[in-house]
């Protein structure tokens, strides 16, 4: 895609239109802005990432109900629990999402939180070129997950890979959730070892369409090559900080319903 000087100021007018506090309260980035620890803020906000999809009212309610049965206090729900704890929680289900794969998150959360303090160590990248870092993250990250003799084998479609050709939309939005740091306060910017610059574009059936109506999308499939694609035109508008066009074309297909 050319250069395109009269869209980058289309899509950076409905980026300050979108990226704005408002935005919160009905997306699932309000379910992490429920909690000022980084565990809780981390743990909160990978659930709502991953069990993202459908209605947006659903997606809330469903991961609201979620933390309501770790009392919400989810890292000290995590790291404390009993097994009668886990009682209530095989019965969560929300899409394909169930009570199996619920207990398996938390088990994975438990055994990675006691050794490191941050989720972040998991996706920090050292001595990859900058292009490749995200790529290789949600790789290294999707293996980490399942390094064990007993996940279930059901789980695994809930944990993106590009290795399998996934867009990985939620783990993407996810990482824009907490590296992106400016002033609007809808970001968290908590995670400091991951350059903005590196992160690849969520990419959904609405991003998608309104990314190929505004030709930022040639490819037909939507899949982890689109996802690049649309990150790479999104740099020519602003290299440092490309996914903040996220705002935009989200705001413009879900908000707007353009087409």
């Amino acid at each position: 895609m050319e250069f395109d000087g009269k869209l980058k100021d289309f899509l950076n007018l409905k980026v300050e239109e979108y990226n704005q506090p408002f935005f919160i309260e009905h997306d699932p980035i309000s379910i992490p802005h429920q909690f000022t620890r980084k565990q809780d803020i981390e743990i909160s906000g990978f659930w709502a990432a991953i069990l993202a999809w459908g209605q947006r009212k659903t997606i809330v309610n469903k991961c609201n109900e979620l933390l309501g049965m770790m009392d919400n206090v989810p890292f000290e729900f995590i790291m404390n629990h009993s097994e009668n704890d886990l009682k209530t929680l095989q019965h969560f289900k929300h899409r394909t999402f169930n009570g199996t794969d619920t207990l398996y998150f938390i088990k994975f959360f438990r055994d990675f939180y006691s050794k490191h303090e941050s989720l972040e160590e998991a996706f920090v990248q050292k001595n990859v070129p900058p292009d490749k870092a995200i790529e290789k993250a949600l790789i290294d990250f999707q293996r980490q997950f399942f390094n064990t003799t007993d996940y279930p084998e059901r789980t695994k479609k809930h944990i993106a890979t590009p290795e399998r050709k996934s867009a990985c939309k939620r783990l993407n939005m996810f990482l824009r959730w907490m590296v992106r740091k400016d002033d609007r306060g809808v970001d968290f910017g908590i995670w400091h070892q991951i350059n903005s610059s590196t992160l690849i574009s969520p990419c959904d059936v609405h991003v998608d369409r309104v990314g190929r109506r505004l030709g930022l999308i040639s490819r037909k499939q939507i899949d982890w090559m689109t996802a690049i694609e649309l990150t790479e035109n999104l740099k020519k508008f602003d290299p440092t900080d490309p996914v903040k066009y996220d705002f935009a074309l989200f705001g413009l297909g879900v908000m707007e319903g353009y087409k």
